[in-house]
């Protein structure tokens, strides 16, 4: 066995990101290839980080500044036994194996906890050697942090490098640090007996829940120790033995910090898959208790695979999925609603984000919280990917976001462009080439994508899951003031507002006479929808408006709102939240008033939601989007019959009874507006701007070109 003590680096680095060291530009064959197999066995007296007088270590694996591989993490332990396996390509043996092991720290930045380089220089070829790797810490080198135990295989490759890293990267590092083996679906149902945090006795409880990178916050129940959440979500698990879910409970003070009220963590490979399990789980650190429904199942239908093997190519495959969504199977597996298959294929004209000239990009394909990734492309602003995914769709007004980015070596991968494309406006089969935008969406950046997508889904299902909850994405980041954002939100109230004003104005110019022939009309009409009032005509006058906005749209007469003054408002503030955003970093001003902040963000919020629900109620009836309209009109059909032939008195009684009943009927039901979760589908003036497909421009302006360019 062999014992190394390692040099050890000062700044530690907690990027989680998976790279892929085979994606440097082809050398010719050359016997200077090596393979290095790895197998991570287990920690030795590992340093101490946390107040239990425990850690949570896990290990990354560096050659020349990339990540190229992260263990899982061992709770609570000073002795981990990972056992884990790596197979790494390198070119030269020049550049070291730089290990950094960290404590896992769940809502903090994870502790430092020792480092150092394994020198493949000094390694024999073809043999298998058993190594000790003391840790060390270079603030404090005389510190023993333990050691680590590792067998080394250092072994010559022959070959084309790009052959061999295509194959490494799709069966190992890119595909295992994707492709997630189940779905860990969480209800957060209520907290009982919390502690009191504030004066009066009383505590603003939220939870954060937390399994590797993936991220949850609750809402905020307000001055209560008993809060009723009953909200649900699903997380993606990616090891095959569970992992951990880490969950903390915190009391919202606004002006100061939030305070700690307790965590706890649920083992998932202590529960038994496809069954539902209710837990009450203690705080530790704190009081009370959380009550949650949790459940494991299999993963759904998510890959990746080359141009040569997809399933939406197969005659027989196709078949096979469009039977599975077929109308006849409507009532089976509500949740699957249907598959979407998106080739990426390349990208032209991209920016050139180094200061060679070039880019390294790669390509992110996100569907809500669904999230895979190209290999990268090195050196090459004309890049080919040709890369499958396939998603499994939850909700068919979900929005399929393509982003490219470029690879940089030691810091946050650069933004090129992004496009966003509602699954109801694919056209299948079909290849296009879509302008790439920037990072709001608002107007055109350089380059474009040449994108392939196909979706398949059950119009009942996807009707049906209209009418739920939709799914909330994955904390990112916290919101920030802006007064471009404040400004434009009240603008859009505003017009809001207005048009209720209009209307009111139009309707007392009835009574005032300005035009005697529409007086006429408007007292006729009123005397006699007065006089034979039924409660039936409330929706059947919601109908109206419906079937003529589709009559003009069908004979030509588009009467939909241009939202061409939303665009250009929309892209004259790019330049303003850049200067924004610098201004208040530099400042600093943001840090000094936080209860400013906290009020801003609330009322720029509130105006954000009002300004989009009543946009949407106005595109429901414009036909923004055809599905969600020939919903309505179903709907309120369905309303019209039903109150025309059952007495008003009949359908309150029924609905105050299963009001009443509902809890005692299911206990854990996750409460529910089925008119608003409707209306949340359906895309405010913002996102039509957003969704809105741009042409390709093959010679940008100069200056519009740099206008758009992200910095």
């Amino acid at each position: 066995m062999l014992t190394w003590p390692l040099s050890t680096v000062g700044q530690s680095h907690t990027g989680t990101s998976i790279v892929d060291p085979c994606n440097a530009e082809p050398a010719p064959p050359s016997p200077a290839m090596y393979q290095l197999d790895i197998v991570l066995k287990k920690g030795n007296n590992l340093a101490i980080r946390d107040r239990t007088g425990t850690s949570d270590p896990y290990v990354k694996f560096k050659i020349q500044g990339k990540e190229v591989f992260r263990s899982k993490t061992i709770h609570k332990n000073l002795n981990p036994v990972w056992d884990e396996r790596a197979s790494l390509l390198v070119e030269s043996l020049r550049d070291p194996l730089y290990v950094k092991v960290f404590d896992y720290d769940f809502g903090l930045q994870d502790d430092f906890m020792g480092s150092g380089y394994l020198y493949l220089e000094s390694l024999e070829h073809q043999r298998t050697l058993e190594v000790t790797l003391d840790l060390k810490d270079p603030h404090y080198p005389d510190h023993n942090l333990g050691s680590l135990d590792l067998s080394v295989t250092l072994s010559p490759r022959e070959g084309d490098m790009r052959d061999a890293c295509q194959s490494m990267r799709l069966s190992d590092v890119h595909r295992k640090s994707q492709l997630w083996r189940g779905i860990v679906s969480i209800s957060l149902i209520e907290g009982r007996g919390l502690q009191p945090m504030d004066d009066n006795g009383r505590s603003d409880p939220y939870v954060k829940f937390r399994m590797g990178h993936q991220k949850y916050k609750s809402k905020t129940i307000p001055k209560t120790l008993n809060p009723q959440w009953r909200e649900q979500f699903d997380f993606h698990m990616y090891e095959e033995q569970g992992g951990y879910v880490d969950i903390t409970v915190w009391d919202k003070d606004a002006g100061k910090k939030d305070d700690f009220m307790g965590k706890c963590t649920i083992d998932l490979s202590l529960l038994s898959k496809e069954h539902t399990h209710k837990l009450e789980l203690l705080l530790e650190e704190g009081e009370g208790v959380l009550v949650m429904l949790v459940t494991l199942t299999a993963s759904a239908a998510v890959s990746i695979s080359d141009m040569s093997v997809n399933v939406l190519d197969d005659p027989h495959e196709r078949l096979q999925i469009k039977q599975r969504y077929s109308l006849w199977r409507s009532l089976r597996n509500l949740k699957d609603v249907g598959v979407v298959q998106v080739k990426v294929i390349r990208a032209e004209g991209l920016m050139a984000a180094d200061v060679t000239g070039k880019s390294d990009p790669f390509c992110v394909v996100e569907l809500s919280n669904d999230r895979l990734q190209t290999h990268t492309v090195y050196k090459n602003l004309n890049p080919e990917w040709n890369k499958v995914f396939t998603f499994n769709v939850k909700d068919i007004h979900t929005v399929l976001e393509v982003t490219v980015y470029d690879e940089d070596r030691d810091r946050s991968a650069d933004f090129l462009g992004k496009v966003a494309i509602p699954l109801l406006n694919i056209q299948n089969g079909e290849r296009k080439a879509y302008a790439l935008k920037s990072k709001e969406l608002t107007g055109p950046t350089k380059g474009v994508i040449f994108l392939e997508i196909d979706v398949i889904f059950n119009a009942v299902k996807a009707g049906l899951r209209t009418l739920i909850p939709i799914e909330q994405k994955y904390i990112e980041e916290e919101p920030r003031v802006s007064k471009q954002l404040l400004l434009r939100n009240f603008n859009r109230v505003r017009r809001c507002i207005m048009f209720i004003i209009n209307t009111g104005y139009y309707i007392n110019s009835c009574f005032e006479w300005e035009s005697p022939q529409r007086s006429i009309c408007a007292f006729v009409l009123f005397v006699v929808l007065v006089w034979n009032f039924e409660l039936y005509m409330i929706p059947l006058a919601l109908l109206l408006p419906l079937a003529w906005n589709y009559i003009l749209i069908t004979s030509g007469k588009d009467t939909r709102q241009d939202v061409q003054a939303m665009e250009d408002l929309m892209e004259d503030e790019d330049e303003d939240f850049d200067k924004d955003d610098r201004d208040s970093e530099r400042k600093g001003f943001m840090n000094k008033i936080y209860a400013i902040q906290d009020v801003c963000i609330s009322v720029q919020n509130a105006l954000d939601e009002v300004a989009s629900y009543g946009e949407r109620i106005k595109n429901t009836f414009n036909w923004t989007v055809p599905f969600l309209s020939w919903l309505a009109i179903v709907a309120l059909g369905m309303a019209t019959v039903i109150v025309y032939f059952i007495p008003l008195r009949y359908i309150v009684l029924a609905w105050g009874v299963n009001k009443f009943t509902k809890k005692l009927r299911d206990p854990y039901t996750i409460d529910n507006n089925e008119i608003l979760d409707f209306l949340s589908r359906v895309p405010s003036d913002v996102q039509v701007v957003q969704y809105r497909e741009l042409k390709p421009d093959p010679n940008p302006s100069p200056n519009k070109r740099k206008k758009n360019n992200p910095g």
